[in-house]
């Protein structure tokens, strides 16, 4: 592969952990998501809009736009329910628990609705994702076996969060085929930021008492991490056309120890050293599982 493909590939996943720290460590992370998202959406329009221009009126493909308003649409679902399991959990869970379910809900639906079959290395990939869910949360530990604690609910957030990244990421596959990725790529942020914006002016207008403002460097943390974002997200598509997607998907996942890493040790969220490194070596299982799954494809 391009060595171009991997620097690629490594900025994308720098950009979109540092994007999620942001997230995290936001007073309200769902709040710095909207801003996040209008930051990115007034960047890209412009540029899509001139570039429109430039390359002659190109016809937009009332399905296309239709998919890349319905992606924008599932993307405000996955912000809010990533906010939640960031409000209620920890980075170094969640993070390895959102992305990695993702990939296996994709190859679950493949191999039950669309009777794929999974190789040797698929089903290796698969052993490696399921084990490293299990070292990372410890289950047994979540439901109250053998200790006092319940059920995380950061958890059962991060997995539904991995039910939207695979599903937007099913109609995204399919949108940027009948128009071109950077118009796509506008309509879908610009829809995920009414949505927000819609969101959050009405929760001020119901809410018994507002929500608090976002002061000036909030604000300025949260537009860096939306424009973050856009930079990694464009780092993807150059990546793609340089490379299979069955290459670039799987390796893009290599986030997930970053997160796990930066979490466990940075934010200080494992109890000790020997925590922290089960924490990292669980998420490089996943990666492992990921990679494999991308190789089988």
């Amino acid at each position: 592969m391009d060595p171009l493909v991997f620097g690629l590939i490594a900025i994308a996943a720098v950009l979109h952990v540092t994007w999620n720290v942001l997230l995290k460590t936001a007073g309200e992370p769902l709040r710095a998501a909207t801003v996040g998202m209008i930051a990115g959406a007034i960047v890209l329009i412009p540029v899509g809009v001139v570039a429109w221009l430039v390359l002659g009126r190109p016809a937009l493909e009332p399905q296309g736009v239709a998919l890349g308003v319905l992606s924008g649409c599932i993307e405000a679902v996955f912000f809010s329910l990533l906010s939640a399991a960031y409000r209620r959990g920890d980075l170094s869970i969640v993070y390895p628990v959102a992305r990695g379910s993702a990939t296996f809900l994709a190859v679950a639906a493949g191999v039950v609705l669309l009777g794929e079959r999974l190789g040797i290395e698929g089903a290796i990939g698969v052993v490696c994702l399921l084990a490293g869910f299990l070292w990372l949360q410890r289950p047994w530990r979540a439901f109250g076996i053998g200790t006092s604690r319940g059920f995380d609910p950061a958890v059962g957030f991060a997995l539904a969060t991995g039910c939207a990244i695979a599903t937007y990421s099913a109609v995204d596959r399919v949108g940027v085929r009948l128009i071109e990725p950077w118009l796509y790529a506008g309509i879908m942020w610009t829809t995920t930021a009414v949505i927000l914006s819609g969101w959050w002016l009405l929760r001020r207008a119901t809410a018994a008492t507002a929500p608090d403002g976002l002061n000036r460097r909030a604000i300025a943390r949260a537009s860096v991490g939306g424009l973050l974002t856009v930079g990694a997200y464009v780092c993807i598509l150059v990546a793609f056309t340089l490379a299979p997607l069955t290459a670039v998907a799987p390796l893009r996942e290599s986030a997930i120890v970053l997160a796990s890493g930066w979490g466990a040790l940075r934010l200080r969220e494992a109890e000790g050293r020997r925590e922290a490194v089960t924490r990292i070596a669980a998420a490089g299982l996943i990666v492992v599982g990921a990679i494999l799954l991308g190789l089988d494809g």
